[in-house]
């Protein structure tokens, strides 16, 4: 039989919850941290979401290495990527961007670290992506005041997820930046870009973006990805934002396929 307490314990109830309230998110953690302990995304070592060993180790791409126009990690004296051949394989004679800039290089263990976010559940890394990622915006972007806007993800890619990852990513930059948030584009009918090739995703993703309706676009917007593979995304993402009026397009993502 359920007992129940007199009404004068009332007082002392609420007392001990404004006394216990504080704590619930750090009570949470502990317990959360005793059941599933925080592992490295690389090495899967205990303790941190990255540990600092894993870290230094990153391919960090170096900006007096990188194309100054494209971003491409080893395009500084001549790049591969964004050169007249190249360009026009893709049907194109100049970039639709102003400017872009990527964190790492992509490899095993920055796929990791991204794979780990997306589809593995740790949506905290979100946090380590967007440092390194605030880290290269170059600073003449920011003093633009660009609205952060993110490469929103397709409707499958929600549901097969739960969570809008483009959305969070873009989010988690804006504040490490200190610069506005929106969204500007509306989510593409595509199919699955990872395992198509280069002339592919750029006929797979063309036109398949458009400017959200009524939505007021900025002069200037960062536009933000998790990885560059072929450009194609992105590509695509920018021409939806220069033909809705945005003047200065500039493109930032984590990791940058060399």
């Amino acid at each position: 039989m359920r007992r129940l307490l007199p009404d004068n314990t009332r007082p002392i109830r609420a007392m001990c919850a404004d006394v216990v309230r504080p704590y619930a998110g750090f009570l949470k953690e502990v317990a959360l941290e005793s059941l599933w302990p925080t592992r490295c995304a690389v090495c899967d070592a205990p303790g941190e979401l990255l540990c600092a060993r894993c870290a230094a180790a990153l391919p960090a791409v170096d900006r007096w290495r990188a194309c100054p126009l494209c971003g491409a990690p080893l395009g500084a004296v001549q790049c591969s990527e964004c050169n007249d051949v190249m360009l026009a394989a893709l049907g194109r004679e100049t970039l639709p961007f102003d400017g872009c800039a990527s964190a790492v290089g992509f490899n095993d263990d920055t796929g990791r670290i991204v794979k780990t976010w997306k589809d593995g559940g740790e949506r905290r890394l979100v946090e380590v992506m967007a440092a390194r990622m605030a880290l290269v915006a170059e600073p003449s972007w920011i003093a633009e005041g660009p609205t952060v806007t993110p490469v929103p993800a397709t409707e499958a890619a929600l549901r097969r997820r739960g969570f809008d990852h483009g959305w969070e990513l873009a989010r988690t930059v804006a504040q490490a930046l200190d610069l506005p948030l929106a969204q500007l584009l509306n989510r593409p009918r595509a199919s699955d870009q990872r395992k198509l090739g280069k002339q592919e995703r750029a006929s797979n993703i063309a036109g398949r973006f458009a400017a959200r309706p009524g939505t007021l676009m900025p002069r200037s917007a960062l536009l933000v990805d998790d990885v560059c593979t072929t450009g194609a995304t992105l590509f695509s993402a920018c021409d939806a934002l220069r033909a809705a009026g945005v003047e200065r397009i500039f493109a930032l993502t984590f990791a940058r396929v060399q």
